[in-house]
């Protein structure tokens, strides 16, 4: 211990640098549980997938069209707000919420949330993060059942 209090008194600036780099780092966690955001990387997001979660994707027809998760389901984030009540069995199921790159998605979720959804996390990195890890994407637009045409 006497070695710890010598090498504080010694080099005081390494000291506060790190005790400022902990309380940042202890803030920024503090204010993402506050805003009840969570993200989760690609590997948790097949695991929940696997395990029943409704895959959400926030971008545009086209966008989804042009290329989605599989058994995902398109709900562009303008049209979120008046449609989610067609997603209201999922209120106590698990919803990932994706976009393109991640910052859609996190508005998207914060309104699901606003709705009563309980268990809504985001594709952190959205679908370039998917793409990054080489998961499959399939293209074309899904059927009024919500399987792929």
């Amino acid at each position: 211990m006497n070695r710890f209090f010598e090498y504080v008194v010694h080099h005081p600036f390494l000291v506060a640098a790190a005790a400022i780099l902990a309380v940042l780092a202890i803030v920024i966690e503090l204010r993402q549980r506050a805003r009840g955001s969570s993200a989760i990387g690609p590997a948790d997001a097949v695991r929940l997938a696997n395990s029943g979660a409704l895959l959400l994707d926030v971008r545009s027809s086209q966008e989804y069209e042009a290329g989605h998760i599989i058994e995902a389901r398109n709900l562009p984030a303008a049209e979120l707000a008046a449609k989610a009540e067609t997603l209201k069995k999922y209120k106590e199921k698990p919803v990932i919420v994706y976009c393109e790159n991640g910052t859609a998605s996190a508005a998207a979720a914060g309104t699901l949330r606003a709705g009563g959804f309980t268990k809504v996390v985001t594709l952190r990195g959205g679908l370039q993060s998917w793409r990054q890890e080489n998961l499959p994407l399939v293209k074309g637009a899904a059927r009024k059942d919500g399987k792929q045409a």
